[in-house]
Parts: C-alpha cells; sequence; structure tokens
C-alpha cells in the first residue's frame, strides 16, 4: 500500500458501528465518520476520502446519490444487513457489499480490493497481458457499477471497461473479449445500439452479450434477445448470479 495512508469516510448512525470500525481500520487508514447521509455533502468540504463506508440503514442512506457530484469517482463499500438484493438496493452501484456480521480480516480485505488499483489494467479498458484467462467487456457509464464487476471478477477473468459507449468500435480493433455485459441504458448510446456494433465485427457474431439493467421489463428484454443478447440481469446484482451466468456462457463457447 503506499505511504500516505488512504482516507476512508464512515457512515453509520450507530455509535458501536462507528467505534468497532474504527479500531479495525485506524492503523491502515486514515478513518473520518458521519452519522448521518446528510452529513456527507458537508463532510467533503474538509476531506475528499478515497474510499465511502456506507451503512445502508443509515438515515437517508436509501435516497443517496453516489454515482456524481462530488462522490464521481469516489469508490463505495456498502456494509448491508443480510445477504439480499433488498438491502443491497439500497447502495445501487456499490464497488462492493460486507454483510454484518463481518470478520476484522473481511473488512479490511473487502476495502484493501477496491481501493488498490488492479495491477497490469487500469479502469478505462487499457489492454494489457492477461496470461491467458477470458476477457470480459463491461461497458456502463457508471464507474461504482464498473468498480463492482472488476471486484466479482477479477480473480478468474481479465476485466476491460469502458465508461464511453463510443469507443467501443476502437477497443474492439485492439482487444477480443470473450463475453460483453452491457449496460441497457447510457448517455448516447444505449446496450442496444452496441450490440450491431460488436456482431459487425465477424470474430463477434456468436460472443454471448448479457444486458446489466434495472429495467428489465419482458418487452425490453425480449427486444434484447432479438438483437442477439442471450440473457439479462438487473441491478443491485449479487456477485455470485454474475459469475454464474458468466460462466454458463463461456462454457457454451
Amino acid at each position: 500500500m503506499d505511504h500516505k495512508r488512504k482516507k476512508i469516510m464512515h457512515v453509520d448512525n450507530a455509535g458501536f458501528g462507528l467505534m468497532s470500525v474504527k479500531k479495525i481500520l485506524e492503523n491502515r487508514y486514515e478513518v473520518s465518520a458521519v452519522t448521518s447521509a446528510d452529513m456527507l455533502p458537508g463532510a467533503f468540504k474538509d476531506i475528499k476520502p478515497d474510499l465511502i463506508l456506507l451503512d445502508v440503514n443509515t438515515p437517508g442512506a436509501g435516497g443517496l446519490e453516489l454515482n456524481g457530484g462530488c462522490y464521481a469517482g469516489i469508490p463505495v463499500v456498502a456494509v448491508t444487513g443480510k445477504k439480499d438484493k433488498e438491502s443491497a438496493a439500497k447502495a445501487p452501484g456499490a464497488a462492493a457489499y460486507v454483510s454484518k456480521p463481518f470478520s476484522n480480516e473481511l473488512l479490511v480485505e473487502t476495502i484493501e480490493n477496491v481501493i488498490s488499483p488492479v495491477k497490469g489494467k487500469n479502469i478505462s479498458g487499457s489492454p494489457a497481458y492477461d496470461g491467458g484467462k477470458p476477457r470480459v467487456l463491461s461497458v456502463d457509464d457508471v464507474p461504482n457499477i464498473l468498480r463492482a464487476i472488476d471486484y466479482a471478477l477479477r480473480d478468474k477473468y481479465n476485466v476491460y471497461t469502458l465508461s464511453d459507449p463510443e469507443k467501443l468500435k476502437d477497443f474492439l480493433q485492439r482487444i477480443t473479449p470473450d463475453l460483453f455485459l452491457l449496460d441497457y441504458r447510457m448517455p448516447g448510446l444505449s446496450g442496444f445500439d452496441l450490440i450491431p456494433i460488436i456482431r459487425a465485427f465477424p470474430e463477434h457474431r456468436e460472443t454471448p452479450v448479457i444486458f446489466l439493467t434495472s429495467i428489465g421489463t419482458e418487452e425490453n428484454m425480449k427486444a434484447a434477445m432479438e438483437l442477439g443478447a442471450c440473457d439479462y440481469i438487473e441491478k443491485p446484482f449479487e456477485p455470485k448470479e454474475l459469475r454464474a451466468k458468466i460462466e454458463k456462457y463461456l462454457r457454451r463457447v
């Protein structure tokens, strides 16, 4: 880790939670805390953290928009009370989730995996030697979604990410993914618009395409399938569900 300690902003309304997390992390990071999501914007005037640790049951957390404005580019680790989508939905786009009760080691490991850069690759999708592992390209305009996908898949796959769908064609001239993850709705080009671009490359006429969507209506998904998508996953997604679907379609290939 860098000689300069990373800054963690912890959001939790429970005094015991604040004290226990501070004790776990204070030897590794600079830890600041607020007891309400409403206090978070004010805290940013003095401290711009490298990561936000957010307890999803903190008042105001459910309506907190962490993907833009002063929070843009800052990863979020969500602390949930249970491993289900209802709890995870309070922090859509989080880079990782930690369910209570958690061990000291799990919390530190999760934060380190999110806050430390991935060796040999960067989040913009720059190519690097991939060691022969399957290549997954994710296209999404929300940085925290890209981080969540990278965190969920990086141990088994080479994950490439694009936040600008306009750059897809140039990317495919340099890198040949084995599977695509496309956001359903993005500014400019949508996931629907990207499928014809992908299929125009002869080597990608049969490459699996999975949609990530928060509006997975039957009509929309039928249209995606007709364009050549093979499946979809609703946001917020569980990492296990994402991995299972990717493995399913890569086995078929």
